[in-house]
């Protein structure tokens, strides 16, 4: 099977993004490089804690003696980003992700992979699947590697992205809806 491979060495570009209303938002990781764009779907929980560990990365490079990789201590202001999505067309939705770091250019790389068939309700009518020239099915992936003060602004946007959403309620705690609200407190 072929595995078609959305690179992105140095994009122009990487953001997490949504669309829709807060509680009905849906979540992409866009990337664009020049006229290369790809958009994929990825879950509120997949988003938050992609930001979470390049900090974590990002802040363990810092105390490395004499900071040889630059690494940022906050976001870069030059590079903070807070421009809406670019037209999006959704190339997968994102099952597996890895994150790593590659020493050699000084880049925070992210690999995401789309959902598998044993990853999501096999009765699911709407299939989406690739296909190659010869009909067989075809995967997919996205590979980018991005510099280390582009991924503090995008961990950055990343929090404030997820944290945009649905107020939460003072008292229980759950998300509260634009429509209302019943609260159901625990009993004391």
């Amino acid at each position: 099977m072929h595995t078609r491979v959305h690179e992105f060495s140095w994009p122009d570009r990487v953001v997490v993004g949504t669309i829709g209303l807060p509680g009905e938002r849906t979540f992409y990781l866009q990337v664009r490089a020049g006229k290369q764009l790809v958009s994929i779907a990825m879950e509120k929980q997949q988003s938050a804690q992609l930001a979470e560990k390049i900090d974590e990365i990002l802040d363990q490079l810092i105390t490395v003696q004499g900071n040889p990789f630059s690494v940022p201590t906050g976001t870069p202001p030059e590079l903070v980003d807070n421009d809406p999505l670019e037209a999006v067309q959704e190339q997968f939705r994102t099952g597996t992700m890895s994150l790593g770091w590659d020493p050699t250019t000084a880049q925070v790389v992210i690999e995401a992979y789309p959902i598998t068939d044993d990853e999501f309700d096999s009765d699911d009518d709407d299939n989406d699947e690739s296909f190659d020239e010869d009909g067989t099915k075809g995967s997919e992936m996205l590979l980018v590697r991005m510099p280390v003060g582009t991924a503090r602004a995008f961990a950055m946007r990343t929090r404030e992205i997820v944290g945009a959403g649905r107020p939460t309620c003072p008292l229980c705690g759950y998300p509260v809806d634009a429509d209302g609200h019943i609260c159901t407190l625990p009993e004391v």
